[in-house]
């Protein structure tokens, strides 16, 4: 089996070597897939791939070859009483998701909303009116309606709230991450421009063999070294809907950190308002103000914004409509904002570009952009770097 999954690696056109095979069939010798179809899973690839443009071949390459086999894993996990608290996730068929209906846009939702905090008095389960869980109210956690508000649920389940009112803890990116960066390294150099500056650090040749010559002796010029003089401020979107694309966000980066002397970050989530942070564990009490930002970073900065722009359309087109905080001035004011202050600015969008049309705040940000849009892939990348370069 193991030789039929060799071949059809090669077949597949994934560049996998006899000595990359002969050492995944010592590491399963050695127990390190531990008979596990998952464990032997990540083990493969990590053995075999060496560059993720070919994870999804191998994934499919994978998959015909192992199709059938399970996990050997037979705990039994009690279940907790949380899981049976929250009535689990309440299942509804096509045709009763059509059955309910939203409440007719972002004013008469909120005004609903706020007749049923003054109207409702306790716990509400199930149901169609009040806040409660597990029913079909547009108010409230752990049920369905295509457009509704939610409150105290744990994660996003249909990404169709229009307000989420929840507090959640979002991760920093590791600036230090190296695995998997070489390559978008190689696109982010399209925006280099080098300059010198600082001490006499670098050997001048040219100049030491010309002032050798004519002094007769060996007289060394130094000259200050090359630094990549390109200045690059990057917001990154964070948690919620982009929490599936951190691995990616993180080589992104690593590398941007590894490639610019002048690097600038902040992050945001779903869309910019006014204020930003540095730090996500502190994001409710450290934040810094966005015209701060503004004024702080000249106008010739490169302006990178990395996110999927996938939100409610009142996210970007109301006072009012982030998902976490009242904010006075919507989101598209102040993405216009940034663009007329910078005029090279570029969005990255970790999401497959084939799947933009799916979702309207997509075509609303890529609009404001300037269709200066481009797929987080490294062709999109390399594209990016390009507009960023004029």
């Amino acid at each position: 089996m193991f030789i039929d999954f060799f071949l059809k690696l090669r077949e597949a056109r994934v560049p996998v070597s006899l000595r990359e095979y002969l050492t995944l069939v010592k590491a399963v010798e050695a127990g390190l897939a531990n008979f596990d179809v998952h464990d032997f899973y990540y083990l493969s690839r990590a053995t075999m791939v060496k560059d993720e443009r070919n994870l999804d071949k191998f994934d499919q390459v994978f998959g015909e070859v192992f199709k059938g086999i399970e996990s050997t894993e037979e705990e039994i996990q009690e279940i907790p009483e949380e899981w049976l608290r929250k009535l689990a996730e309440k299942v509804l068929t096509e045709e009763e998701k059509k059955q309910i209906e939203a409440l007719g846009g972002w004013e008469k939702l909120m005004e609903t909303l706020k007749q049923r905090f003054e109207e409702q008095k306790k716990r509400h389960q199930g149901g169609s009116k009040w806040i409660g869980t597990a029913g079909t109210s547009p108010f409230g956690a752990y049920g369905y309606n295509p457009e509704g508000v939610r409150i105290g649920q744990e994660e996003n389940r249909n990404f169709s709230a229009v307000k989420v009112w929840d507090k959640r803890e979002f991760k920093n990116l590791d600036g230090d991450v190296v695995l998997g960066t070489r390559n978008i390294k190689v696109a982010l150099r399209r925006l280099r421009k080098f300059a010198r500056e600082g001490a006499h650090e670098e050997l001048d040749l040219d100049d030491t063999i010309r002032a050798t010559a004519k002094r007769g002796w060996l007289d060394i010029k130094m000259i200050p070294e090359r630094h990549n003089a390109v200045k690059v401020l990057i917001f990154f979107d964070v948690g919620g809907s982009m929490s599936p694309h951190v691995k990616t966000l993180e080589e992104l980066f690593s590398a941007a950190k590894a490639e610019f002397k002048h690097l600038e970050y902040f992050y945001f989530h779903n869309c910019i308002y006014e204020k930003v942070w540095k730090d996500n564990r502190r994001r409710h009490s450290d934040t810094t103000s966005t015209w701060e930002v503004l004024h702080t970073y000249p106008h010739d900065y490169k302006v990178v914004f990395v996110g999927d722009a996938s939100m409610s359309p009142y996210e970007v087109v109301y006072p009012g409509g982030s998902v976490e905080h009242w904010n006075e001035e919507a989101g598209a004011v102040w993405l216009e904002r940034v663009t007329r202050i910078y005029e090279h600015a570029v969005w990255l969008n970790p999401v497959k570009q084939a799947w933009w049309g799916n979702t309207q705040s997509v075509g609303m940000i890529q609009q404001i952009m300037g269709d200066r849009m481009y797929p987080l892939t490294l062709d999109g990348l390399d594209r990016a770097m390009r507009e960023l370069s004029r």
